[in-house]
């Protein structure tokens, strides 16, 4: 019989495109892949360390797979594994430890499934992480995440991640336009760009650090790929999103009109004790030039609250530029002290009491720029992709330009794509629609 080997994604898109070609890699060597929540003899567990939350809830995980099967061996790969393997390694039930140029290589560290004694680690100074591996995820039916760049050269003063993934690297243009055919022939609808600095594609394309291509040729030579309906660009650096950028998305066949753009905070003082490479007078210039060409485009933002030396003065700097900037949604973090970063000794602590009140002050704004941004779209037909989820007797779906929309059940409705005009938001805050020229009838 088949050995069964189980994943369990923490964190960010590029995590879920690594898991799927670890787990194709499995596949390939002759197991069978299961859901987590299945008996399974092998469970692998791909961590992330962007936030303490995502540390805390590795422990939580593992329980969780030894509760299933308490003889099923427990792997941990990825950024946490990189950083602190020998946390990870005490953790009970733990029995192998990958760091970043592992984990592609796990089967490799598999003679049996037998339980260890202890957790064994397997990992690399993070100099070593100079070589490129693609990937690409396939989860539900509709969408597919392709990574088309790892690592990051950035020295931004909270951040782990050049610590746990290495520096800014490129997969070639042409096996990034190979992936995303072999994706669009499995009838995927649309592809989602993803990396830990996108908008820095093309260095190290060939093992250097001379840029090759830029984004934009990545852009350009994506648009032109056969079968594929939409292409979504992950988060990008403001200071990378160029205008000739914005202006091709805005005239391009498939790239849809949503760009998630970090910003981290509404204070210059602020940004540069993050080492950020923009102002916010940048970022101000990035958010009208999409909204003059297109008016209808998503813009995502994320913000951190909480950053050592925010004072009360600061934070409304950042709540003020914010609510003030014509933008759709939010993703607020809650800054935690990472090991080994600048910031982590920095003076000026907010206390948590603080950081969490601030941090409920802008989801509730990022709720209220939803909503406005919501509204603003009704009574617009756009172009719905449903996903393949039986949510409480509802289907959901994604127009281009990432309105969130529900609509009863129908399996027929699965994977495809329609033409819909928005007419109402209902009390969940989502979006109800009428269909334009449908044939199915719901």
């Amino acid at each position: 019989m088949k050995k069964k080997v189980a994943f369990y994604t923490l964190g960010c898109k590029l995590n879920f495109s690594e898991t799927s070609t670890i787990a194709r890699n499995f596949v390939d060597e002759g197991f069978e892949r299961v859901d987590f929540s299945e008996k399974a003899d092998m469970y692998v567990i791909n961590t992330c360390s962007v936030t303490d939350n995502a540390d805390k809830k590795f422990k939580t995980i593992v329980k969780k797979a030894q509760k299933i099967n308490p003889d099923a061996f427990v792997a941990a790969v990825g950024c946490y594994a990189q950083l602190k393997p020998e946390e990870l390694a005490d953790v009970d039930g733990v029995d192998l430890v990958l760091g970043a140029t592992e984990k592609f290589k796990i089967t490799d560290y598999i003679n049996d499934l037998t339980k260890n004694d202890y957790g064994k680690i397997h990992s690399c100074e993070i100099a070593d992480a100079d070589f490129y591996v693609g990937s690409y995820a396939i989860g539900d039916r509709t969408r597919a995440f392709l990574k088309v760049q790892d690592g990051c050269d950035y020295k931004c003063t909270y951040c782990t991640i050049p610590l746990a993934r290495g520096i800014s690297r490129s997969d070639t243009l042409d096996n990034v336009l190979k992936n995303a055919a072999d994706i669009s022939e499995q009838g995927i609808k649309e592809i989602v760009l993803t990396g830990v600095n996108i908008g820095d594609y093309g260095k190290g394309e060939f093992g250097n650090k001379k840029h090759e291509h830029t984004f934009l040729d990545l852009v350009k030579a994506l648009d032109d790929v056969e079968g594929i309906h939409r292409l979504r660009i992950s988060s990008i650096e403001p200071n990378l999103l160029k205008n000739e950028t914005i202006e091709f998305v805005s005239q391009s066949k498939i790239f849809v009109p949503h760009f998630h753009i970090p910003l981290q905070s509404g204070s210059d003082d602020l940004l540069k004790l993050m080492k950020r490479r923009y102002m916010t007078n940048l970022y101000t210039e990035r958010v009208h030039k999409i909204r003059e060409v297109m008016p209808n485009c998503c813009i995502g933002v994320d913000v951190i609250v909480g950053f050592p030396g925010e004072t009360e003065e600061h934070f409304l700097e950042t709540y003020h530029f914010l609510n003030d900037l014509d933008i759709s949604y939010l993703h607020v973090f809650t800054y935690s002290e990472r090991d080994n970063t600048p910031a982590a000794s920095m003076d000026g602590v907010v206390p948590s009491k603080v950081r969490n009140k601030r941090s409920k002050m802008l989801r509730g704004l990022s709720v209220k720029k939803r909503r406005a941004f919501y509204e603003s779209q009704i009574g617009t037909e756009l172009t719905v992709l449903f996903e393949g989820e039986n949510k409480e007797g509802y289907i959901h779906g994604f127009t281009e330009n990432y309105v969130k929309v529900k609509s009863p059940w129908n399996p027929d409705l699965v994977n495809t794509l329609h033409s819909v005009k928005l007419t109402e938001i209902d009390k969940d805050g989502l979006v109800r629609f009428s269909f334009v020229n449908l044939e199915i009838e719901v």
